[in-house]
């Protein structure tokens, strides 16, 4: 059984010549890209982004997916807005050959429910599977906490009412944590046949503070075990959050990076999984 590693590069540093380093030499083959030289991913010009394309395959590298802030806005924002930085993850997914863009399903104001903006978020996270689909490219939906799909009983709602192959899940035990989740007791059954990406951090329940994989209340070992016994074989993408961590990121080092990368492979050693 094998998994393909990757990571955050951003995590990292800011230069994504040390974010390619870092993770090769990780044993990492790939990069999840959310931003480079310190610009996001979806506001990088198409000459920067064919320089990173460059520096990617020059070391004989790949990306796993555009880790976009789609939906990473209220709900009421301009979806004109949105729209265009789709447009954006979509040139960046076929610049450097992602099949994946990363998504979020919408803030909600303080005192607002999640019933009374589950219509507007479905609609437009229908319409922006329609697009995906029709560009070749998955939407994978992140469970942050605060949005709509936080918590797995929405994320399902999500999934299956827009009911679209361009629309997967990208499982992130640490988020579920943080908004009273226990993950593979609460959501694994439910949102297995959708999860398509995995995401690696963990996190203490009682204070949301972000850990190495295994040493939070995030279930991953339990969760990596079941993934192995499904016959789990997609990416691992390490996004440990160690040193900062904001609404709209975090960030490790390269220190910091590689401790989450060494605790994350002892768990896959332990259960019989090869990273590479």
């Amino acid at each position: 059984m094998t998994w393909t590693l990757s990571g955050f590069g951003d995590e990292i540093d800011a230069d994504p010549v040390i974010q390619l380093s870092v993770l090769r030499a990780l044993g990492a083959g790939f990069i999840e890209v959310r931003s480079a030289w310190g610009t996001n991913v979806v506001e990088l010009t198409d000459d920067q982004l064919a320089a990173l394309g460059r520096l990617i395959a020059e070391r004989g590298m790949g990306v796993s997916a555009i880790a976009s802030p789609l939906g990473k806005v209220d709900y009421q924002s301009s979806f004109d807005a949105e729209l265009h930085r789709l447009s954006r993850a979509l040139s960046a997914a076929h610049a450097l050959g992602a099949r994946y863009i990363r998504i979020f399903s919408f803030y909600r104001p303080a005192g607002v429910t999640p019933a009374a903006i589950r219509h507007e978020v479905l609609r437009r996270l229908s319409t922006m599977a329609s697009v995906a689909a029709q560009n070749d490219v998955v939407l994978l939906h992140e469970n942050e906490k605060e949005i709509y799909g936080d918590v797995p009983s929405r994320v399902l709602d999500l999934i299956e009412s827009v009911g679209s192959d361009a629309l997967r899940v990208a499982w992130d035990n640490a988020n579920f944590v943080q908004v009273g989740v226990k993950p593979y007791t609460d959501g694994y059954a439910m949102l297995r046949p959708y999860l398509e990406y995995l995401q690696v951090k963990d996190a203490i329940s009682a204070t949301g503070t972000v850990v190495p994989a295994g040493e939070g209340d995030g279930e991953l070992r339990e969760t990596l075990t079941a993934l192995r016994d499904d016959g789990y074989a997609g990416f691992a993408s390490l996004e440990p959050h160690l040193a900062e961590q904001s609404s709209t990121g975090g960030f490790s080092g390269p220190a910091e990076f590689g401790r989450a990368a060494r605790a994350f492979a002892a768990l896959t050693r332990e259960i019989g999984v090869e990273l590479v």
